[in-house]
């Protein structure tokens, strides 16, 4: 694989003409990349120290709407400057941009320059920080499902959103043939993110029409996670470009299985897997199964960062893979964990809860805020469900709606304990003004089903 974009091979890169623009970029709450395009020449020489940008960024709505009451920033506060900081270790080139490079940037508070507390990336520097004052350096992989349409996002916005049309017509879960079709995209998106540095394991169709996937190998959390987010932009891009739309909606239409986010997650120490244990049960050590156990008492608590949006909760029907209920299972896909690689050195625990719609870097934190709890607290792991998980009576239940989830945040205490108060306060009112804004829209269902016989 390519190795990073050093700041002195950018430089050359800039000298020579081969690169002529630099994005400098942080994630949102939402999980999309902002920021801004310098001219190449401009960042090599003054704009890699840092740049400025408004502190409404991490406090707007999926429409980049300023809602009101949040305490970070407001209009009351005049709505004033984020630092941003490039972290010049992730300068990768943009392939698929014509003379593009990008780095991400840390976002900082511009008078004590300190981490700004809620922006995503420092909430899981955070946590992985934690997990290394514990001895431990976390591992994580992401799998990201979405759809591809026929028509770029624009006509499709331009007609409504109606009559979407998928570019299979089919399931095409593994389906070498009609994922051939659509290699127009699939190809360039593995490629492209290989030359990027970001270490593709392979793209497939998944269990619906017009489904994708796209694996990229385990690394260390913060890298899982900016390789998943830039790999989310990239399929928007690369699919604009050639005339698709990719949407990574957890549930498009009722009728069609959602697309999901599984992270899978262990923790090493000195290049070696901690969570292996050959003489236990399953290969499981007992760090795993406290570890695990912690993710379970807290499924509740977490369910938010891993389904972020209104329509996340679409997704969790019964016999479509998406999971309902907060129990571990060894390789059973209908639980909301699973026991990845029983009995191997590559043993892991798979949550299967998120949508592609989560933000990687709240969702990993969270997760691994559970994990640890669990390991402090060395909970007990109860037996591996077994059978159809979504008939088994008595299993307690993920958040079902986002008002529940909602107040499953807001009430944690083990997220406030690991994340701080103001953190949680700022997700909590984000989770409750998506609710809101929805409480307030008349669907086309409301309109279809009453607009006569109401």
């Amino acid at each position: 694989m390519p190795a990073p974009l050093t700041f002195d091979a950018l430089k050359s890169a800039v000298a020579e003409g081969r690169i002529d623009t630099v994005l400098t970029c942080i994630t949102d709450m939402q999980g999309r990349l902002m920021g801004k395009r310098y001219h190449a020449r401009y960042f090599v020489d003054h704009g890699h120290g840092e740049t400025h940008a408004c502190n409404y960024l991490l406090a707007t709505d999926m429409e980049m709407a300023t809602p009101d009451g949040y305490a970070a920033t407001s209009w009351a506060h005049g709505y004033g400057d984020y630092v941003l900081k490039p972290d010049l270790s992730t300068l990768r080139p943009v392939p698929w941009l014509d003379g593009t490079a990008m780095v991400l940037c840390d976002v900082l508070d511009h008078h004590a320059h300190a981490p700004v507390p809620h922006d995503p990336r420092a909430i899981l520097k955070r946590q992985v920080a934690r997990a290394e004052a514990m001895g431990f350096t976390p591992m994580m992989a992401s799998e990201l499902e979405f759809f591809l349409f026929e028509g770029t996002v624009d006509d499709n916005r331009k007609a409504g959103f109606r009559d979407l049309r998928p570019v299979s017509g089919y399931n095409e879960d593994y389906h070498i043939f009609q994922t051939t079709k659509e290699e127009v995209v699939m190809r360039p998106l593995r490629n492209h993110l290989y030359a990027a540095g970001i270490p593709v394991e392979n793209t497939k169709g998944e269990a619906e029409t017009g489904q994708e996937e796209l694996n990229i190998r385990y690394a260390d959390a913060l890298s899982c996670a900016d390789h998943h987010t830039i790999a989310k932009h990239a399929a928007k891009e690369i699919a604009w470009a050639h005339g698709l739309s990719a949407t990574f909606m957890a549930k498009w239409r009722p009728d069609k299985v959602g697309s999901s986010s599984h992270l899978h997650q262990s923790l090493w120490a000195d290049g070696a897997p901690l969570f292996h244990d050959p003489a236990a049960a399953h290969g499981m050590s007992a760090l795993m199964r406290h570890f695990v156990a912690g993710q379970i008492a807290h499924a509740a608590d977490l369910t938010w960062f891993l389904a972020p949006n209104i329509n996340s909760y679409k997704r969790f029907v019964k016999g479509t893979f998406a999971p309902t209920r907060a129990v571990w299972t060894v390789d059973n896909r209908t639980g909301a964990f699973r026991l990845c690689g029983e009995g191997s050195r590559a043993v892991r625990i798979e949550c299967r809860i998120g949508g592609s719609d989560l933000n990687p870097y709240l969702a990993q934190a969270a997760l691994l805020a559970a994990g640890l709890a669990g390991i402090e607290r060395e909970l007990e792991l109860a037996s591996p469900a077994t059978g159809d998980i979504y008939a088994a009576a008595g299993a307690p239940e993920i958040p079902r709606t986002l008002r529940a989830a909602a107040a499953a945040l807001g009430g944690s205490e083990m997220l406030r304990a690991a994340m701080g108060d103001d953190v949680i306060d700022h997700y909590t009112h984000c989770a409750e003004i998506e609710q809101e804004t929805f409480d307030r829209a008349v669907t086309d269902w409301e309109i279809a089903r009453g607009f006569e016989r109401s």
